[in-house]
């Protein structure tokens, strides 16, 4: 595919995706009791951690690959490991509770779930995000229907069941659609096991970067208001588009900077694109009469709007920092883990200071000043990254060498 065709075909997918995680919370919220929705939110928090878990594990390292991607023994890989987590979930379906029951249908579906995501960068790192967009399209198509077709007030657990196994028909046309494009590959779940792959690089960023973050929260909601903590949800949650950008970034940028002869100048415009959407959209968030805000975050609107111009910032910074992150990642794979080691813990006290120093708009620019250090970071690293032909050779044969 043309190189603007399998972006506009990775962005739409991120997109649908993103819809579908959206109207999975919206529909069983409207048609569920407070306490089931709550529980049912919870194993949706769970299933989000086991699938960016998977996600850096297997996915972000299988993107960098240039040549013959081992996608068969990703999707074995993750199909085994996500049924043994699962079974460990689904262990306590005895347990006569109902949050027993609700663990216990995420366990039965998780397998289903994880491995058609896990497709998705397949079809990605093989140069067919189309694939992964018709996949993710029959997703939405077949949960939408399957929860609206459930009578109110049914049980979380049962909830949960209906939301995984829908995914079912997506994954079955993912594996028909792999298979044809992986003919005569050896499926090989070895090098997922050995000391030096990557993806335990990954996995360690994402356990970092995503823990840092709800402890930043929950300390901050230990001695704030809620007004403060939900101030900065609100905001973060009109963002959401951005969210999805960024999303199809880090998922599907690698393969087409890999092919790219200019990496670093592909990802500093794609950063600047991105850093100026973020602005003009945090700019016309800004602008919005506060009867329409209302409408968007309710009583939230009030005190999130104060912080939307700390939080635009933030997220110009953010698009610059994950396009730098993205460059770095290509050229040299395990660069990015002291960046985010060093700088998430930053990110997090900074949040903290600015809350003690001016409130919750300094707690906002708390964040911008974290995420905009955090890239600059990014950027210095990349600037002495080795050349893409020499990052392309040592991407290829760092799995090889692990062994």
């Amino acid at each position: 595919m043309r190189a603007r065709t399998a972006l506009v075909s990775s962005v739409l997918d991120q997109a649908v995706s993103a819809l579908t995680n959206i109207a999975v919370l919206v529909l069983v919220a409207r048609h569920s009791e407070a306490d089931t929705f709550a529980l049912f939110a919870t194993a949706y928090v769970v299933f989000s951690v086991f699938l960016g878990g998977f996600g850096a594990y297997v996915g972000q390292e299988l993107v960098l690959h240039k040549e013959r991607p081992p996608c068969r023994g990703a999707v074995a890989f993750t199909a085994s490991a996500s049924t043994v987590l699962g079974a460990l979930l689904a262990g306590g379906a005895f347990l006569a509770t109902e949050d027993a029951a609700v663990f216990a249908a995420l366990g039965l579906v998780l397998p289903i779930t994880l491995t058609q995501d896990t497709l998705r960068y397949c079809f990605s790192v093989l140069r067919k995000p189309q694939l992964a967009l018709a996949t993710d399209a029959l997703r939405l198509g077949a949960v939408l229907p399957a929860l609206l077709l459930q009578p109110d007030n049914t049980s979380a657990a049962r909830t949960t069941l209906v939301w995984g196994l829908s995914a079912l028909p997506a994954l079955l046309l993912a594996l028909l659609l792999l298979r044809t494009q992986t003919k005569g590959e050896r499926t090989d779940l070895r090098r997922y096991l050995v000391r030096g792959h990557l993806g335990r690089r990954f996995l360690v960023e994402f356990g970092v970067g995503n823990a840092t973050s709800q402890l930043a929260v929950l300390a901050l909601g230990l001695f704030a208001t809620p007004l403060a903590v939900g101030a900065l949800r609100g905001a973060t949650t009109l963002f959401g588009p951005l969210n999805v950008a960024f999303n199809a970034a880090t998922g599907f940028g690698p393969p087409l900077l890999n092919r790219h002869p200019a990496p670093r100048k592909a990802a500093l415009l794609a950063g600047t694109a991105l850093a100026a959407v973020a602005a003009g959209w945090g700019a016309a968030l800004y602008a919005l009469p506060s009867s329409w805000g209302r409408q968007l975050l309710g009583d939230t609107w009030e005190s999130a709007s104060k912080v939307l111009p700390a939080t635009g910032a933030q997220y110009a910074a953010m698009a610059f920092g994950v396009c730098g992150l993205l460059a770095l990642r290509v050229l040299s794979p395990r660069a990015t883990m002291p960046v985010q080691l060093a700088f998430s813990p930053v990110s997090a006290g900074l949040l903290l200071a600015g809350y003690a120093w001016t409130g919750v708009e300094g707690a906002a620019w708390g964040l911008c000043l974290g995420s905009a250090l955090k890239g600059t970071a990014a950027w210095i690293q990349t600037t002495r990254a080795p050349a893409p032909h020499q990052a392309g050779r040592a991407v290829a044969t760092a799995p090889d060498a692990a062994h």
